[in-house]
């Protein structure tokens, strides 16, 4: 039996029994939509409310709160629409693009992100900006701030998940992605994120250092020629950036986040193992 929104949300959120686990597992083995609906609910349940409950975030302004309150009620009236009928695969992705952005806005994850920030959604929770002549570095940047050590501290990455994600970067995306292991320098790692930015693939490796707030690992195509490490401050946010390889990196933190330039150091000269080797990972086994 082919399982409902409901039961993916739940699902998502492990609040199935074991017996209904094992029936939507066995469900997802057969069906590459299903495996990327449940991918969109889990970028989405990152417990934004709480983490924003400490921040100080500027006014929404009207327009937007608008927009965003339209989406929300529309979402809300096609999730009605859904729960009647089977749902295609094209709209059950809007309504889950739809349920993200609301859920955002509630948090006050729009008001960090502007208006730019909303758009189509790809694989995972993929944030578009059209046509931001920002550099990326700088909007990486602003998108860090909104995480908090509570944004991250309860999040328990599912290895096969993050295995699939990288595997897509490679294969799909085109990069070259080599996943650091930062627990050496004393970073877990807590989940990779497929965005986009400007068209263009644009990933995301956040970390939890033992103290302090999140770090993230920015990474983009960049055909241009290498260029050192460099560290400068961005919106409050420590960045320290480089080129290599036609890919440009941005490890963005706060300044309680660790010494950043060294870990770049690091990553950069290959003195880090990678994670998600194919090898390394234990598939269950579905019968």
């Amino acid at each position: 039996m082919k399982p409902d929104d409901s039961q993916l949300i739940a699902y998502a959120d492990g609040e199935l029994s074991a017996s209904e686990a094992a029936s939507v597992k066995e469900a997802l083995a057969e069906s590459p939509d299903l495996r990327e609906s449940v991918e969109l609910l889990r970028a989405s349940r990152l417990p934004y409310r709480e983490a924003f409950a400490t921040q100080k975030l500027p006014p929404l302004p009207d327009e937007l709160r608008r927009r965003i309150e339209a989406m929300a009620s529309t979402a809300s009236q096609r999730a009605d629409h859904l729960a009647a009928q089977p749902a295609p695969r094209s709209h059950r992705r809007w309504w889950l693009a739809a349920a993200f952005v609301a859920g955002a806005f509630c948090a006050g994850l729009v008001q960090q992100l502007g208006a730019g920030w909303l758009g189509a959604f790809g694989n995972r929770a993929a944030l578009v900006a059209a046509g931001n002549t920002r550099p990326w570095i700088s909007v990486a940047a602003d998108y860090q701030q909104m995480y908090t050590r509570e944004t991250v501290a309860n999040v328990s990455p599912d290895p096969v998940v993050s295995a699939d994600t990288v595997d897509a970067i490679r294969k799909v995306d085109g990069i070259r992605l080599r996943v650091p292991d930062l627990r050496p320098a004393g970073l877990s790692f807590k989940s990779v994120e497929r965005l986009r930015y400007n068209g263009k693939p644009l990933i995301q490796i956040v970390y939890l250092p033992d103290h302090g707030t999140p770090v993230a690992l920015c990474v983009m195509k960049d055909s241009r020629p290498d260029q050192p490490i460099a560290q400068r401050q961005m919106n409050g946010m420590t960045v320290v950036s480089w080129r290599q390889n036609e890919l440009s990196y941005a490890l963005i933190g706060k300044p309680d986040s660790g010494d950043l330039r060294t870990i770049a150091r690091q990553i950069s000269n290959g003195d880090v193992n990678a994670m998600f080797a194919s090898s390394d990972i234990v598939r269950p086994d579905l019968g």
